[in-house]
């Protein structure tokens, strides 16, 4: 008797949220012609599926390719009561370290943007207390020991009237890098303002808002024409010699055929160390891009980024293994005849497959684990730099000079699950974690979704809805 056989090949099971009511459900994830699906189904709210990827092989490598030992924090501050993620703060079932912890020292911004995931603003005025700031700096360095990247962000952190205060006392603390998170316009604006920043580096980088080289698109993602002030913030931070990052939240239809072109800008610039590419997701004030229209995939921006900027293959832009649901790098190094890409000669299948002279990656532990830290957001660009250059010289294809942090450019995508997408195996190895005056280490997603403002006050007042 011959048996009907359903459209698809079941891969996994896992845990979500329902979109609607945030309960907690299982899910099951699925290949479908080529792509990748979270089905969920909610008791209440019926059954949903969900595009997480439309690339079945890039998603198969992330999990059977660029798996690694979680590097796991120092201290657990919350205790295992009602399950992930229910418990964040950290608590003892989370997988993995901040690689990036994010400090917010004020809801303030001079900027309203349409896709702030903070809902700052100019209405909003309260900046942190400086005692509040400190407590959240200890709490990163009792969970982290010596943290690898903390980053100062808001609202608009450039507006606190105690910045320089709050930068010296992450200074004093055992910090690798220090990162600023800005829209540029007081750095545009204020030539002294800037130079003062620059006495912070090395190990000092800006993280510049960058989402368009376009009037229309900057309206719509930020509510205002910022082509000259990015214009001006670059210029002053390139003569000034301040590692910079530029920051492109791309959304399907507005900015996502410009991604090669900005990333072709941001190599016209000594100061610009890469481009971090954050597909939009449904938070705070951008309620509704949940939509399937509004959705761009981690797989959709990588080959975007393949297409569109004549640099990178799809070789080169592979998994980062502390997240690799969620996290994808790209790399390539500055010559005088121009940028040459790097990563192709990271990838686990090339060392394994390559010519008999290279090194076999599954055999070489140490190969393995120096490729793993080059890929990892757990260490400082200027540390990922080094251990680049000291894997480089293990594959006799690559002629690797020594790396400095101003020699290597890279291209980060970092995909923001929200309440459609969340995927529970893999918010436990979120290493982006938003810093508490309490104590507490939040993944930045569940902090977005259960732990911020309106939302946590919410779901204090209601029991939690578990499976």
């Amino acid at each position: 008797m011959s048996r009907k056989a359903r459209p698809y090949l079941f891969y996994d099971t896992t845990q979500s949220v329902c979109t609607t009511c945030l309960r907690r459900i299982e899910a099951k994830i699925l290949f479908k012609d080529g792509s990748v699906y979270m089905d969920k189904w909610c008791p209440e709210h019926g059954t949903e599926r969900v595009l997480i990827s439309d690339d079945e092989v890039y998603y198969r490598s992330c999990r059977e390719q660029y798996l690694k030992p979680p590097d796991m924090p120092q201290r657990f501050a919350t205790e295992m009561a009602h399950g992930c993620p229910f418990d964040c703060g950290l608590c003892p079932d989370h997988m993995q370290h901040a690689c990036l912890a994010v400090v917010e020292i004020t809801e303030h911004c001079n900027l309203r943007c349409p896709v702030c995931y903070a809902e700052s603003g100019p209405e909003r005025q309260r900046h942190r207390p400086l005692d509040e700031v400190l407590a959240m700096l200890d709490a990163v360095i009792a969970t982290e020991g010596e943290a690898d990247v903390v980053q100062i962000s808001g609202g608009e952190p450039t507006l606190h009237p105690q910045l320089f205060e709050i930068l010296d006392a992450a200074r004093a603390r055992p910090i690798r890098h220090l990162m600023l998170n800005t829209n540029g316009l007081r750095i545009a604006q204020d030539p002294a303002f800037a130079e003062r920043l620059a006495r912070y580096a090395p190990g000092f980088e800006i993280y510049l808002q960058f989402d368009s080289l376009e009037r229309e698109p900057l309206m719509h993602l930020r509510g205002a024409d910022l082509r000259r002030v990015h214009e001006q913030a670059l210029a002053r931070l390139d003569a000034l010699g301040l590692s910079t990052t530029l920051v492109m939240t791309v959304q399907r239809g507005v900015n996502d055929e410009e991604i090669g072109a900005v990333i072709r800008h941001a190599t016209q610039y000594a100061c610009v160390r890469g481009v971090t590419l954050q597909p939009v997701s449904d938070a705070g004030r951008c309620e509704g891009y949940s939509a399937p229209q509004h959705r761009l995939t981690l797989s959709e921006v990588r080959r975007k980024v393949v297409e569109q900027s004549n640099l990178f293959t799809a070789a080169d832009m592979v998994p980062v293994p502390c997240n690799p649901d969620t996290l994808a790098m790209g790399y390539a190094l500055r010559t005088p005849a121009g940028l040459q890409p790097l990563t192709r000669w990271l990838d686990p299948a090339t060392l394994v497959a390559g010519a008999a002279n290279t090194i076999v990656f599954e055999r070489d532990p140490g190969l393995r684990e120096r490729l793993f830290k080059v890929l990892s957001t757990g260490h400082s660009p200027e540390s990922s730099a080094s251990c680049l250059s000291d894997l480089l010289c293990c594959l006799p294809q690559v002629n690797a000079p020594h790396l400095s942090y101003a020699d290597v450019f890279r291209v980060l995508i970092v995909q923001f699950m929200d309440a459609r997408s969340l995927d529970i195996r893999a918010l436990k190895k979120s290493c982006i974690q938003m810093a508490q005056p309490d104590g507490r280490m939040i993944p930045f997603e569940a902090y977005n979704l259960f732990y911020r403002g309106e939302r946590a006050e919410a779901r204090s007042q209601r029991p939690i809805r578990l499976v």
